[in-house]
């Protein structure tokens, strides 16, 4: 009967709309079902939580065949569009922003604004987490958002500029710590709940945990900023996500693994020839929790002892069955109920980061980063973590793509750090080997990933094969890869001066190649 009720109520947030194309104030609500029973433990405003967690996540035309391309995980075996498309530089699909202000934004407010009537404190600050939590995804995206304008009847929509937005969400943040730290016994949320079952004090961490992800990634255009806010979450006393018992998931509510969908049922989706070049390189036994081995062994001719094998990203492709065969991901994801969104060995890297860089309360660098990587380990159920974190001659391989003649789709590795750490080695290279692992175990959960590869450009992936960048939407250098994706069609129409506006803030034109604000080239350090 719950699933039933959810199921009734997300129809009635979905009529709502509050898309892109509507930002004005909507002064009836209708999903306020009559009758008491609603406002009995909470329903009138606990059922629209799923909602807005589920919908952090995106699907394929949002994540799959985004950032899970751009940052080498995962790659298509379909030649969508002629093969012109996202993944070789040429959008075709824009629609994260339209998922995140209809489902997060918009229920999000209305949600506020209910739990504000009734003083439902805790219940209002959660909601307002929630909204960072996707917006700051969002802004991975494309840069400027609309946020302290958002739900303005003007004519203009104004955007924030990413200065703006960061400091927003750091001030917000201070405010739900202060409302989850008064009410640490509270319950009402229990219900609602399908990630830490109410636990106020777990969401506590998931805070603190995102002040530090998102400080972090300030170092290099506001540094003393960064540091400030990484060291206020490093030392609130209501601690980090740093135990798997703590990770933050997103129940799929009855729905199936996005991914698993997209690779079973459509077959759009393998192992990226990256993560074979990385994985099998460095003899990484998560490689059998990620992906399924093949089971034509002609294709694995020069690792046989390690059958998995991966297309390239921006790869030439001409028939769609040409590379079907290759290794999908692993058969379990077809019978998960949950997504990682938080983990604790991100927590870890993100400290081992901050420890190289002398911010307070982080101990030292190693063992941090060794940390990491066996809780990502333990968090994956994987074994061999000794023999892994001992390992100092092992690279990533080289890369043949075995269907076609010559050397198309290959590439040569750009990564020459093992995996071993070296107290004696200079920054760049310590972080370059933080950045390479956390890429690792930022599996299934790749927008922080594309974030840190843009912001460090570690670790140094390969370029695409095929670059369909053009003047349409920007271009991208051969040796380079996309920054960022554009504003949207529904903003460019229906509120242009909004978006030539924030162009402006974006500090130069709204195209692929342009960089993010904290997005600096040169030196990490």
């Amino acid at each position: 009967m719950k699933k039933i009720f959810y199921k009734a109520i997300l129809i009635i947030v979905l009529a709502l709309g509050a898309c892109t194309d509507n930002f004005e104030e909507i002064n009836t609500q209708p999903y306020q079902i009559d009758g008491e029973s609603l406002q009995q433990d909470f329903n009138n405003v606990g059922a629209f939580y799923p909602d807005m967690l589920y919908n952090l996540f995106g699907h394929q035309v949002e994540h799959n065949l985004v950032h899970d391309s751009f940052i080498r995980h995962l790659a298509t075996p379909t030649p969508f569009v002629g093969g012109v498309n996202n993944t070789t530089y040429y959008l075709r699909w824009n629609t994260f922003w339209d998922r995140i202000y209809s489902n997060v934004m918009a229920t999000g407010r209305q949600v506020i604004k209910l739990a504000e009537e009734d003083d439902y404190d805790v219940f209002a600050a959660w909601a307002r987490l929630i909204m960072i939590t996707g917006t700051s995804r969002l802004t991975a995206y494309h840069g400027p958002l609309i946020y302290s304008d958002y739900g303005s009847s003007n004519q203009i929509i104004e955007y924030d500029s990413e200065e703006v937005l960061y400091t927003t969400w750091f001030r917000e943040l201070d405010e739900i710590l202060a409302v989850f730290e008064a009410n640490k016994d509270y319950t009402g949320m229990t219900t609602f709940d399908a990630t830490y079952g109410g636990d106020v004090t777990k969401w506590i961490k998931f805070t603190n945990s995102l002040r530090l992800r998102l400080a972090m990634r300030l170092v290099n255009i506001k540094p003393e900023l960064a540091q400030t806010q990484g060291e206020k979450a490093l030392k609130d006393a209501g601690g980090l996500i740093i135990a798997n018992a703590d990770n933050m998931y997103i129940s799929l509510y009855g729905n199936t693994f996005n991914p698993a969908t997209i690779c079973f049922s459509w077959n759009d989706t393998r192992m990226s020839a990256t993560m074979e070049s990385v994985l099998v390189g460095y003899k990484d036994k998560r490689i059998e929790k990620y992906f399924e081995p093949v089971t034509n062994v002609s294709l694995v001719a020069d690792h046989v002892d390690w059958p998995y094998k991966g297309i390239r990203n921006g790869a030439y492709l001409v028939a769609k069955d040409d590379h079907t065969n290759f290794s999908t991901i692993n058969k379990n994801f077809k019978s998960v109920n949950r997504r990682r969104l938080f983990a604790a060995c991100e927590t870890h890297f993100l400290v081992a980061e901050a420890a190289l860089r002398g911010w307070g309360n982080t101990g030292e660098v190693k063992t941090n980063y060794e940390n990491a990587i066996r809780t990502s380990f333990v968090e994956w159920g994987a074994d061999g973590v000794d023999e892994y974190l001992n390992d100092s001659t092992s690279l990533p391989l080289d890369y043949n793509d075995p269907v076609y003649d010559g050397d198309i789709n290959d590439f040569t590795n750009r990564i020459m750090v093992t995996v071993k750490w070296d107290d004696a080695a200079i920054n760049e290279v310590k972080l370059e080997k933080i950045m390479t692992q956390k890429w690792i175990s930022g599996y299934m959960n790749t927008v922080e990933t594309w974030v840190d590869h843009r912001r460090t450009d570690y670790p140094k992936l390969p370029f695409n094969y095929q670059n369909d960048s053009s003047s349409d939407w920007g271009i991208i250098a051969n040796d380079d890869f996309l920054r960022r994706m554009t504003f949207v069609d529904g903003e460019r129409n229906n509120n242009p001066l909004g978006v030539a506006d924030a162009s402006t803030k974006l500090g130069g034109s709204d195209e692929i190649g342009t960089r993010l604000w904290w997005d600096v080239p040169g030196s990490n350090f």
